[in-house]
């Protein structure tokens, strides 16, 4: 009589911790799936929150221009770069973060919370971001 009993509870509590399971498992799969819908109907959201989100780590340390968002760049192969002046202490991961109107290039390590360089850009005919031209010496 005692193992009939005890089976029971056995049957009762597995089949309520797998009630819990399953409606766990459920909710679950409906709150990624009601993300994933959102990212499809709005792919720029992520790309615009994680530039903000930099604009005012890096806002924190320098005052930035406020009349554009800049675009963001990820230095992902350092060794291309190190010909640069401006990458020449670029780390794999550093930020870029550029701005066209102001003409300012800004390299940023989210890894120390520290600008790295700074430096104008000048814009030329086929609109690729080049450092700006030292200022020539004038001869006398």
């Amino acid at each position: 009589m005692k193992l009939k009993i005890k089976s029971k509870v056995t049957k009762t509590v597995l089949i309520v911790v797998a009630a819990v399971v399953l409606v766990a498992a459920l909710a679950g799969a409906g709150y990624f799936y009601k993300k994933y819908n959102d990212l499809k109907k709005s792919p720029d959201t992520i790309a615009k929150e994680e530039t903000d989100k930099l604009v005012a780590s890096v806002g924190k340390l320098m005052a930035l221009p406020t009349d554009e968002t800049p675009s963001i760049a990820t230095v992902t192969d350092k060794e291309k770069l190190k010909d640069q002046p401006f990458f020449a202490k670029a780390e794999n991961n550093d930020k870029v973060l550029i701005y066209t109107k102001a003409k300012k290039a800004i390299l940023y390590r989210p890894s120390t919370n520290k600008i790295v360089e700074v430096m104008p850009i000048a814009f030329n005919d086929t609109t690729a971001a080049t450092p700006a031209p030292a200022t020539p010496e004038v001869k006398k």
